[in-house]
Order: structure tokens, then C-alpha cells, then sequence
């Protein structure tokens, strides 16, 4: 019996050692993906400065007696005296699509950024300076560039459409500043919309993902990028984000050639269509894109779109919801030709709409963009296009501003990318050199500038305080 007992543990651990080798067999080895990927991932450092929060809490009452008690001097700041300021770090990821030195990365790594180092293998002695080609805020994507001596390694992208919920994927970065740090996961659900931004339709991952990821690559197990990692849930573990590599391509090769980033537009407010919705309209589900109003002369608008259509689909896409809408519209060229289907009173009817160019917040050196005189804002003329997507009236003239420095007088004073000035000094402005000029005559002069500034639609002064000669 014991004879017979032996045998069967031993046959029992043979069919264990067995499937653990068969499992084991299909389980993927990451090692040649990570040696060939790996070098092609860089480290983002940047510095900038910064008002310093401490210095504060010198304006609170009762802050001058306390220091006095204990005999330490206090440093009470005049009234129009600048802040203190402090040097502030940050780290991020990035990766390397050209050999001549391009790397892709996240807007929010590098935005406000006075020096951008990138390390190579983790090595801060292997540094080199980096210069920001072009931005995108509105997609969280950058692209940078490094002059390198000799050709560097390069990932390229992947066909994150074709990705499939369940398939493995590598996350490489630097989170927490633990550089060359590689984790594994599958890919967790697609098309998700963390109402971050216009665009969003995140890949999302369990592959860990923490600060100091952001820009690094999501790769697939054929070594491509499928997605730029760029956010995750606080408070949540074994969640995070990535910009698909379908979308980021595309915009990272318009920054690459030194064009604007330019989206379609129809030129009309849109929501959801809910369940009582749908039984109001007689539609057979909750799905689709309801216009809330249609835009004079816009694009829509001359099409025959209507208040009240439900938007079911562009140029043969389907559309789910409002999100949807946006992105398969702006994902077309502007001044091209868009099928869009809409159910008016439960019957289909197709439009055949000429795309508008909606508004971008994309920077890519143009040539019309300059920063005015000191203020710390990059300003541009006023466009049509750019007073339609920003629903101001036609008689609107003026600088759209599209940048504005950290720290800068502009900053403090509560300017905002989007504003658009009208006047300095209550004369008109509407080229930038026009406001440079007066900036320049005036402003440094008298110590100030008022400026009349346009918020969507709202008018209201600003005073920018700057240093008088």
C-alpha cells in the first residue's frame, strides 16, 4: 500500500511539474522586448521658477507679532514688490521616434518649463538640452528635440486600433524618479473618457503606472507603441492611461513638420441623449448626439442642421454620444467634405457639411505668433476662424493670446491662454506688433499697462504691473 501511495504522489507531482512548465511556456519573456525598447526611453528632467508659497504667509495678520516674540526678523514685503522666487523641479518620460534626435513626451511634463535636460539610460552626466518643437494641450502631447552627435535608438508607433482588450503591453519610464523602470500588464479596456479633455478615448492599462511615467511609451509585445502614458486614477491601483498611438501620430507628425494642429468643425453645441430623451424624440435607444443650438453661418448652419437632430454617425462612423461627435469631427481636415447622418422627427437625413477649423491651442513656432514686450505672453492676430471657435461676434478685433509664462506679469496680473486683448492703454491693438509697441512706449514708462481683454464673450480691464524706467 505505501509502495502504491509513493507512486501516486510521485505520478501527481510529475503532472504538476508539467503544467507548471506548460504554463510557464505560454507566459510571455519580456527580456528581448525590454533590451531592444529600452534604450530608445528617456528621462525628462526640467526646471522653472516659481513664486515661493512660504513667503505667503508673511501677509497673514498676527504673522509680524508672532516672528517678533521670538526675536526673528520678518521680512514683510512693500506693497508692489515681487514675490521671492524659487527654483521647482519635475520629472517625466519620453521616448525617441527619430535617430536625429525627436522625442515625443506629454504637454504637462514640459509646459512652463525655463530648461529641459533629457538623460540617456538613465545617466544625468549623459544629458543633453532639449527645445520644444510644438504642443498640443488639448491632447496632453509634446514633441522635443535633442542635437546628438550620433544617431540615437528609436521606438515607432503601433496601430493602437488594432489592440485588443487582454493583449500584454510594457510600460517603461521613470516614476519617482527610479529611472529605466519597467513594468508589465495587459491592456485593461479601451475608448475610455476621463472628461480631461475634448478628445479623450484612453487605452487603459494595469500595467503600473505612477507619477514620473508620463510621456513614456506603451509598447505591445512586437516592440511598437500603442500608447503614451499619461494619467492615472488617485487613490487607485493597478488603473492607468494612455493616449492611443493612432491619435498621437498623427498630431506629433503635424508638430514634427511645423503646422498648426488643425481639427474640423461643425459649429454647434451638443449633449447626450438620455433615456427620457429618446422617448421624447421617438428614438428606438439612448445613443447619438443631440444639437443643443446651431451657430449662425457656421458650418452646420449652412449645411441645414438643425436644433433638435440627433447625430448618428459621420462619414459612415458610428456616433455614440456627444464625445464621439467631437472626435470624429475634429479628427477630419478642416475645409473637407463630412456625411452626417441625423434623425429629424424619426427619419434619417444626410447633410453634406464643408468642416470649419476649430480653435487650437496647439503651438508649433508659427511664424504670426510673438511674445509681446515683457508681459510673458505668446499673442497672435485674431483669425475669423479663431473668433468662431471661440463664439465672439465678427466685430470682435484683436490679439488672441496663446501662451503665458509661469511667473510672468501677465501670470500674476490673471491672463489666459484664450483671452483676446483688445486694447493696451485703451488704444486698439489687433497684430501683435501693435501691442509689443505700446508695451513698449507706455507700459515700461508710467510702471503699467491696462489692458481691455475679451473672455469668452465677457469684456472686462486687466492691469499688467511691470518695472518702470
Amino acid at each position: 500500500m505505501a509502495g502504491i501511495l509513493k507512486k501516486t504522489a510521485l505520478a501527481v507531482a510529475g503532472m504538476m511539474f508539467l503544467a507548471s512548465s506548460a504554463l510557464a511556456a505560454e507566459l510571455p519573456n519580456f527580456v528581448p522586448l525590454v533590451k531592444k525598447a529600452g534604450p530608445a526611453v528617456v528621462n525628462i528632467s526640467t526646471e522653472r521658477e516659481v513664486s515661493s508659497p512660504v513667503m505667503d504667509m508673511f501677509d497673514i495678520p498676527g504673522m509680524e507679532r508672532f516672528f517678533e516674540q521670538f526675536g526673528m526678523p520678518f521680512g514683510r514685503r512693500h506693497p508692489g514688490q515681487p514675490a521671492p522666487k524659487r527654483k521647482m523641479s519635475s520629472l517625466g518620460t519620453g521616448f525617441i521616434i527619430s535617430a536625429d534626435g525627436y522625442i515625443v513626451t506629454n504637454s504637462h511634463v514640459v509646459d512652463g518649463a525655463d530648461k529641459i535636460m533629457v538623460n540617456f539610460d538613465g545617466d544625468k552626466n549623459n544629458a543633453l538640452a532639449a527645445k520644444v518643437v510644438g504642443a498640443d494641450t488639448e491632447t496632453d502631447l509634446a514633441l522635443l528635440k535633442v542635437e546628438s552627435a550620433k544617431p540615437l535608438p528609436v521606438l515607432t508607433f503601433g496601430d493602437s486600433d488594432a489592440a485588443e482588450v487582454g493583449e500584454w503591453v510594457v510600460a517603461i519610464g521613470n516614476p519617482f524618479g527610479h529611472s529605466g523602470t519597467v513594468t508589465a500588464g495587459i491592456l485593461s479596456a479601451k475608448g475610455r473618457d476621463l472628461h480631461s479633455g475634448p478628445f479623450d478615448s484612453f487605452l487603459q492599462t494595469d500595467a503600473s503606472i505612477n507619477p514620473g511615467n508620463s510621456g513614456g511609451p506603451l509598447i505591445n509585445m512586437e516592440g511598437k507603441v500603442i500608447g503614451i502614458n499619461t494619467a492615472i486614477r488617485a487613490n487607485a491601483q493597478g488603473i492607468g492611461f494612455a493616449i492611443p498611438s493612432n491619435l498621437a501620430a498623427q498630431i506629433i507628425e503635424e508638430l514634427r513638420e511645423g503646422k498648426k494642429v488643425s481639427r474640423g468643425w461643425l459649429g454647434v453645441t451638443i449633449q447626450n441623449v438620455d433615456k427620457n430623451m429618446a422617448k421624447a424624440l421617438g428614438l428606438k435607444e439612448a445613443k447619438g448626439a443631440l444639437i443643443g443650438s446651431v451657430m449662425p453661418d457656421e458650418p452646420a448652419d449652412k449645411a441645414g442642421m438643425r436644433a433638435g437632430d440627433v447625430v448618428v454617425s459621420v462619414n459612415g462612423h458610428k456616433v455614440d454620444n456627444a464625445s464621439d461627435l467631437t472626435r470624429s469631427v475634429a479628427a477630419l481636415k478642416p475645409n473637407t467634405k463630412a456625411e452626417v447622418v441625423v434623425l429629424r422627427s424619426g427619419e434619417e437625413v444626410k447633410l453634406n457639411v464643408k468642416l470649419g477649423e476649430r480653435a487650437s491651442q496647439s503651438v508649433a513656432n508659427p511664424a504670426d505668433e510673438k511674445e509681446s514686450a515683457g508681459l510673458g505672453v505668446n499673442v497672435k492676430k485674431l483669425t475669423p476662424e479663431d473668433a468662431r471657435s471661440l463664439q465672439l461676434g465678427s466685430d470682435v478685433k484683436g490679439v488672441l493670446i496663446v501662451g503665458v509664462a509661469n511667473n510672468s506679469p501677465a501670470a500674476e496680473a490673471g491672463l489666459r491662454s484664450g483671452d483676446v486683448i483688445l486694447t493696451a492703454n485703451l488704444k486698439p491693438v489687433t497684430t501683435p506688433a501693435e501691442l509689443g509697441s505700446i508695451v513698449k512706449k507706455e507700459g515700461k514708462k508710467r510702471g503699467a499697462i491696462m489692458l481691455q481683454v475679451n473672455r469668452r464673450g465677457e469684456t472686462f480691464f486687466i492691469t499688467v504691473p511691470l518695472e518702470s524706467k
